[in-house]
């Protein structure tokens, strides 16, 4: 817990930007799902499926990465993002001894490409490395967030097939 609040005086970026956050309970269930389809959304619009069909298969597809993420990430923080008193993301880490994992990092479609994320990953980035550890997150190899990993020091460590897992170390670790 001393971490924690150790590492919430670090994130200056994020409070620059209006970024708040708050631990998600059972009542943002219906806001997460909705943000996790805005991720697949692009993915989906070329599927013959009718809007129902794709509303069903992305309910399924949420609560199976859900139930994934709870069991694979027992100790991790399950934060909803707001900004100016709006749900706007989600912020899904788990402290480990050795790295901070970013296990989900999404915001809704029309509060992308503002910087939010450039802010909160420095933010993260600058926590970790105040605890001589590297940051770490599995990204897609198609997606566009992908630039802002790189451009922020994040290297691929491991090809993981679809996803690539990417870290961030401090300076001199010659950790990846």
């Amino acid at each position: 817990m001393a971490e924690a609040k150790q590492a919430l005086r670090v994130w200056s970026r994020s409070d620059t930007a209006g970024l708040r956050f708050r631990a998600a309970v059972e009542a943002d269930m219906p806001f997460l799902s909705r943000l996790y389809a805005s991720t697949r959304f692009e993915e989906l619009a070329a599927t013959p499926w009718t809007e129902a069909q794709k509303a069903e298969f992305l309910g399924m597809q949420f609560q199976s990465q859900h139930a994934h993420y709870r069991k694979h990430y027992p100790e991790a923080h399950w934060l909803v993002v707001e900004r100016a008193g709006q749900d706007i993301g989600r912020l899904y880490i788990e402290r480990w001894p050795s790295q901070h994992r970013i296990i989900d990092i999404a915001f809704l479609p029309h509060h992308r490409r503002q910087g939010y994320g450039r802010a909160l990953l420095s933010d993260l980035v600058d926590e970790a490395w105040l605890a001589g550890k590297s940051v770490s997150v599995h990204v897609e190899k198609n997606n566009p967030a992908r630039r802002l990993y790189l451009g922020l020091g994040f290297a691929v460590v491991e090809d993981k097939g679809v996803y690539d897992l990417m870290a961030c170390a401090p300076p001199g670790s010659g950790a990846g």
